[in-house]
């Protein structure tokens, strides 16, 4: 039977809202009017890389458009509350900040109230971050394939944590368990930090999480790493194998994070928000705080974003078909 995760509702939340770092004068204001830019985070103030990744940049923003930047916490229901305010915005002064889950929900999703492709529109892809396969430091797998051999012989036997169904964590763990051909079974938590608690804890056997989050704990000794997610070793943990070498060629998923507008923002307006970003992005300061937190800028056109999403959408089609997974 395929596996159907329900919302009955989706509750209102208040939005948060916090004001950027409006540190003027500018040589111009490029941003028609006087009104702020707002950029709609589906996940809560300070709990997510997304929200400080666009916190990160919203000073800078703020200075090349010559306008403020309102930061717009709209958490819940998987992030399709925020992205749905996002997608039905007609001020021509919003945009939204999305993540993984933006291109899972397409999919997993049964009553999305916005399309993915038609209703909102790339404007840049800002950064990403590796995530890491970590097991318990007491499991007696001490490598990738080793834990496959184990889970082979004992199917059902282990677990793997994530922090939410439909989220990355989710999705690495069904597929390494699709391409390896084992059963392991799937415990969602509500964040990554209790996910990470019980594993540090020995409650779960294994979990694909953060690597920037995962590092400490590794180099301590409390978590055994037994591959990052990249195609290529991941730059903050260059000595940890990827998946993709040992054995499982084209095995990539990463934590990545952009900004959408709705269809409805013209163009002239989508490429001041772009060009402001990959301005902010270049920043010396902004770049070396964002990569000491184990977090690659990328930056670029917003045609850069518009293909990532599109073959997003395409990989956790597969997956989500492979699963059964489904979400009224």
């Amino acid at each position: 039977m395929p596996t159907r995760i329900v919302w009955n509702t989706f509750l209102p939340l208040a939005a948060v809202v916090v004001g950027a770092s409006l540190s003027f004068p500018v040589a111009a204001q490029i941003w028609p009017g006087n009104q702020p830019l707002r950029v709609i985070v589906p996940f809560p103030g300070g709990a997510s890389t997304l929200d400080s990744v666009v916190r990160t940049l919203a000073p800078e923003m703020s200075r090349a458009l010559g306008v403020p930047v309102i930061v717009d916490n709209r958490p819940g229901a998987g992030t399709v509350i925020g992205v749905d305010a996002t997608a039905k915005a007609t001020d021509g002064r919003t945009v939204g900040a999305v993540a993984n889950s933006f291109t899972v929900n397409q999919t997993l999703v049964k009553s999305l109230p916005y399309d993915t492709l038609r209703d909102l529109q790339p404007v840049v892809l800002m950064a990403r971050t590796a995530n890491v396969l970590a097991v318990r430091p007491t499991l007696s797998a001490n490598t990738l394939t080793e834990l496959v051999d184990y889970a082979k012989r004992n199917p059902g036997r282990l677990s793997y944590g994530s922090f939410g169904n439909g989220t990355t964590a989710h999705f690495a763990g069904e597929m390494l368990k699709s391409q390896a051909g084992i059963f392991v079974v799937h415990i969602p938590y509500r964040g990554q930090g209790p996910a990470l608690t019980d594993l540090l804890g020995g409650n779960i056997d294994m979990m694909f999480g953060n690597l920037p989050d995962f590092l400490p704990h590794i180099r301590s000794g409390k978590l055994k790493a037994l591959g990052t997610t990249y195609l290529s070793r991941a730059p903050l943990a260059p000595d940890i194998p990827t998946v993709a070498e040992q054995g499982f060629p084209g095995f990539e998923t990463d934590s990545w994070y952009g900004i959408v507008a709705p269809s409805s923002m013209p163009r002239e307006l989508v490429e001041k928000i772009n060009a402001a970003l990959n301005r902010a992005l270049d920043d010396p300061t902004i770049n070396k705080n964002l990569a000491d937190r184990g977090i690659e800028k990328i930056g670029g056109t917003s045609t850069r974003l518009g293909e990532h999403i599109k073959s997003e959408v395409a990989k956790y089609a597969k997956i989500v078909r492979d699963s059964g997974m489904q979400i009224d």
